[in-house]
């Protein structure tokens, strides 16, 4: 079952969606200054991201949703395809180091 997350019929919708990839980084949170609030006086009204700029960084940036690139298809398809090639490799790795342990042998 997929987690549902519900918006107030009131707020817009945001344009960007969690764990996506942005030329900013992958979005981990998001949250939203209703007009009329403090915050929203304070640091404008709308949805606000939490990103994280690579995967390997401990790094958070928040960016309001007009500071957020999205990647095109072709940088999409790059990052991803890129990603999963290094998985293979890991597997492979894991694989080989698998068949050192058992001495060879696989339970199929």
């Amino acid at each position: 079952m997929q987690p549902t997350i519900s918006i107030p019929q009131h707020w817009p919708y945001p344009h960007f969606n969690l764990e996506q990839r942005t030329q900013q980084g992958i979005i981990l949170g998001l949250y939203y200054y209703p007009l009329g609030t403090e915050l929203a006086e304070q640091f404008d009204d709308g949805w606000r991201y939490a990103l994280m700029p690579n995967k390997n960084s401990d790094e958070i940036s928040y960016l309001q949703e007009n500071q957020i690139q999205p990647l095109s298809p072709q940088e999409l398809f790059s990052e991803i395809t890129a990603e999963i090639e290094f998985y293979q490799q890991q597997i492979v790795i894991l694989q080989q180091q698998l068949a050192i342990v058992t001495g060879g042998f696989t339970n199929a």
